[in-house]
């Protein structure tokens, strides 16, 4: 007879592998809160999940973020600051059987033991919706505590009603200093690190050229980090690679044949990123797709980060195209959604359309232009008085005051346009945005001189087209209807899965 599958999470193991047999990455876990490198948004000093925890409150939560940030070592910590048992089970792996083992553990060591379970469900976003509710009533009634991983946007891949009880915390990249951190640590620490019985003999020495390209090359990502300093290791031990002091020391060519990649004339955090991102924005201005396709492809290749890309596009659609094509921006915004969602590799197509689309378009500076004229404008004369009829009469005695009277609805009037003060007397007569001839803008400029025109040489004439008979407050009561028909449906998903 076959020996019975035991089913349910997998608490945390009493015996371990032997350190050596541990690779680096493991073995420089941090061991408590002061050792977590990074998300100082969240576990910083006033970071809510530190203060939360401070409380000994620890709530289901979700975390969101790329390899390698730490989203398995954190959710260990919490458990372990708040006393709680820390099962793990991975969403790959698992099923509805393991869940319901697992819960039935976590309600047997409440109830014996009055001892609280953090269950650690790693890939959450690849169960599906049945595996899903089945955690929902537990999670509800506080059976256990979920802590839920995922590298994918949690708002399209899991299911809303569990959701609506947990806590989604975003987890950044490591920067690059935090990166430094974590292998200073790994080569100095004498117990788990390099530079003790578990490491070479003699210690590891990591130059200056090979330890920033190792940090540049992570990316974000300190578990990879640790991964190709250990392979450099190894590979320049292997070869009897030594400073003068005798520790083994990798070159720059260990790391790349680690890192499995190029390395690249290119430094994330030194000249040639900004050399680089500044040939990329002026090809763009400068209506060259070729070249900037070329320095995009540079900049991916070299290790950059995809969202300081997308954030130049994004910044380009805006300042060099403006009004000449306003679909810029939103081919721009698009590649960024799309570089949300699908990532790269697959986001290179996303990156190269909207770069040879901005690359390509007519081109206005003239939104940014006026905005820095109406900036000096603040900045010399501070902030001045609406005038009069532009204020919100809150209460019809503030009509008594002359606040909000003689302001006249557009959408009242012929071509919805009226000639109407809205400036601030001092500047009344100042004009910032001047359009250019160029692409859409050309039309917007043409737009601006027949209304101008209108204005004085017409009397203002109300609108004669039919209206329809509109309250703006009809819609309350659907509002109301919604809420209530939203919080039936969750009802009922919550006796569903209970079942």
């Amino acid at each position: 007879m076959s020996p019975r599958r035991v089913q349910g999470a997998r608490p945390e193991a009493l015996f371990q592998p032997p350190p050596e047999r541990q690779p680096l990455a493991a073995r420089m876990r941090p061991r408590n809160l002061a050792e977590f490198v990074g998300q100082g948004h969240l576990v910083g000093e006033r970071g809510p999940l530190r203060r939360s925890i401070a409380r000994g409150h620890l709530s289901s939560l979700l975390l969101w973020g790329p390899p390698g940030t730490g989203k398995t070592s954190l959710a260990r910590l919490l458990a372990a600051e708040v006393g709680a048992e820390f099962a793990t089970m991975s969403a790959v792996m698992s099923g509805v059987a393991d869940v319901r083992a697992t819960i039935a553990e976590a309600r047997d060591r409440l109830a014996l033991h009055g001892t609280r379970t953090v269950l650690f469900l790693d890939e959450i976003h690849r169960f599906n919706k049945a595996q899903q509710d089945g955690l929902l009533p537990h999670v509800e009634d506080g059976t256990v505590t979920l802590i839920g991983a995922t590298t994918e946007n949690p708002y399209f891949e899991v299911n809303a009603a569990l959701l609506s009880r947990i806590r989604v915390w975003r987890l950044e990249s490591l920067t690059d200093e935090d990166v430094a951190t974590v292998v200073r640590r790994a080569l100095d620490d004498p117990d788990r690190g390099l530079a003790g019985q578990l490491g070479p003999g003699g210690g590891v020495s990591l130059g200056e050229a090979p330890f920033e390209h190792l940090v540049s090359l992570a990316g974000g990502d300190a578990r990879s980090a640790l991964n190709v300093l250990e392979g450099a290791v190894a590979l320049a031990e292997a070869e009897e690679v030594r400073d003068a002091h005798g520790r083994v020391a990798p070159r720059l060519e260990d790391v790349e044949v680690a890192a499995q990649q190029r390395i690249l004339g290119y430094d994330r955090a030194g000249d040639g990123h900004y050399d680089t991102a500044s040939a990329f924005i002026k090809s763009l201005r400068g209506n060259d797709p070729d070249a900037a396709l070329y320095w995009l492809a540079a900049m991916i290749a070299a290790g950059e980060d995809p969202k300081f890309i997308v954030r130049r596009l994004i910044i380009s659609a805006s300042e060099d195209v403006g009004n000449a094509d306003p679909r810029a921006l939103q081919v721009a915004v698009a590649a960024a959604q799309a570089l949300d969602w699908i990532g790269l590799p697959e986001a290179h197509f996303a990156l190269a359309q909207a770069t040879t689309y901005i690359a390509t378009a007519p081109k206005s500076n003239r939104s940014g232009l006026a905005f820095f004229a109406a900036v000096g404008d603040v900045e010399t004369r501070g902030s001045l008085s609406v005038p009069l009829h532009l204020r919100n009469a809150a209460h019809r005695g503030m009509k008594q005051h002359g606040i909000g009277v003689g302001y006249r609805d557009p959408h009242d009037f012929e071509d919805a346009d009226v000639e109407q003060q809205y400036l601030p007397d001092e500047v009344k007569d100042r004009r910032y945005y001047l359009p250019t001839d160029q692409g859409y803008e050309a039309t917007i400029q043409n737009r601006m001189a027949a209304r101008a025109l209108n204005r004085t040489t017409d009397r203002p004439r109300r609108s004669s087209l039919p209206r329809p008979e509109a309250n703006h407050h009809a819609g309350d009561d659907l509002l109301r209807q919604r809420e209530a028909n939203r919080k039936a449906i969750a009802e009922t998903e919550k006796r569903d899965a209970a079942d």
